[in-house]
């Protein structure tokens, strides 16, 4: 009850925040800065700042379109989540089976290039699917966690309504099926929490630019000579002509046309954008580029400095003072021209009295600059306070019935 009554306390103090879906928002202080967002010619795009959820760009967000090889980010993140649980290591030999082949994949796949008496580890399985989008490379990652891909598949769909996903379904561990579907708003969700979750994954798989494989290490004793070694590139084109660009993967199938789901980062601001349905790579890279070009010429993300809260005037409790917490982040998204100066003031509900439950909105900490208010974050109660005495409890009334 205390999280509702917060929740719609929020509400009613910001009530010029435009609420996006269940993922994003877009407070007032950059809100008119977004109708001079570029124009896009492909079907659907989010945009964030990453560091504090504040959408930037928007078109046709809950639009289903497949995610095509978007989807092997997934497939990542799980063996990724069971290396955190220490039951596998990136050091761990893949047993190539049948299935894995590269041979054994549909036609026209995006190929790592497994084969018959490979030796390959998780960590180049990783790569292939990250650099070159290897479709062989993701039944392999998934075979290496559970006995069948079907079951895996049902793994990253419960992983999915795990992350408040409520739209987004895999049927392959690839994306070259069209069964597979997301959209734009539930794909840049999902990617900030992948990156919260494995940031050292931008540096260490997806801003690799080549990929070899097999090399001799990989191959058997006779055939170590002459390994057949094929090098691929990364497929993400702004990891090559857009500064600060650091992941994360493209995809393509007919019935998605070009996806890419980016992000990059300058001067300690980081955005992810997630495009959908180009109808060509150069549509896609042209889009992205605009949009990411627009975004760090017009956006920044701040992040204040931690104030000391001061203490609020408790009445009929058995203490007379109220130790108050910042109940959220102070980080948030400025216009590059505001947010220099920054003050801090604090508005308490005055009167507080008591009892008071853990957590209860006692107030607000409000940031604001030069020209106005920037941001705002609820002040909660550190912990309970109980009522006081019969005596002090008739006090304080007559006290506050005076001050009325």
């Amino acid at each position: 009850m205390n999280r509702k009554f917060i929740f719609l306390t929020f509400l009613v103090i910001f009530p010029p925040f435009v609420l996006f879906a269940q993922y994003f928002s877009t407070p007032p202080l950059i809100a008119h800065y977004l109708q001079d967002a570029p124009v896009i010619e492909s079907r659907a795009a989010v945009m964030i700042d990453m560091a504090t959820g504040t959408l930037l760009y928007s078109k046709n967000p809950s639009m289903g379109i497949p995610p095509a090889s978007l989807t092997k980010i997934m497939t990542m993140h799980l063996v990724l989540k069971e290396i955190d649980a220490g039951r596998i290591s990136l050091d761990d030999v893949v047993t190539i089976t049948q299935e894995s082949w590269a041979q054994s994949q549909p036609r026209g796949s995006s190929l790592m290039f497994l084969a018959p008496g490979q030796t390959v580890t998780l960590r180049e399985i990783m790569l292939g699917m990250a650099v070159p989008s290897g479709n062989d490379a993701a039944v392999a990652a998934a075979l290496h966690i559970a006995p069948s891909v079907s079951e895996f598949v049902n793994m990253m769909n419960i992983e999915a309504r795990r992350m408040g996903l409520t739209f987004t379904r895999f049927s392959d561990t690839s994306g070259v099926s069209r069964r597979n579907n997301t959209t734009a708003e539930e794909y840049a969700y999902f990617a900030s929490q992948y990156i919260t979750l494995h940031p050292y994954t931008l540096e260490d798989f997806h801003s690799v630019t080549v990929f070899s494989y097999p090399l001799a290490a990989n191959v058997a004793p006779q055939y170590q000579s002459r390994p057949g070694t094929i090098t691929q590139t990364n497929r993400n084109n702004l990891l090559y002509n857009f500064p600060g660009v650091d992941g994360l993967k493209t995809g393509y199938i007919p019935a998605s046309g070009n996806n890419l789901a980016l992000t990059a980062e300058r001067d300690n601001t980081r955005i992810v954008l997630v495009l959908l349905g180009a109808s060509s790579t150069q549509v896609r890279d042209v889009d992205c580029t605009n949009l990411l070009g627009w975004a760090f010429e017009n956006f920044k993300t701040v992040r204040p400095r931690v104030p000391v809260i001061e203490n609020a005037r408790l009445w009929k409790g058995s203490e007379d003072i109220v130790q108050l917490n910042i109940a959220a982040s102070l980080d948030f998204t400025s216009p590059v021209n505001r947010s220099y100066n920054l003050y801090y003031d604090t508005v308490f509900f005055e009167p507080l009295i008591a009892p008071l439950p853990e957590g209860f909105h006692a107030g607000d900490l409000i940031i604001s600059d030069d020209f106005g208010e920037v941001n705002r974050a609820p002040l909660i109660t550190a912990s309970a306070y109980e009522r006081g005495n019969f005596f002090k409890r008739l006090w304080h009334s007559i006290v506050l019935l005076f001050r009325k």
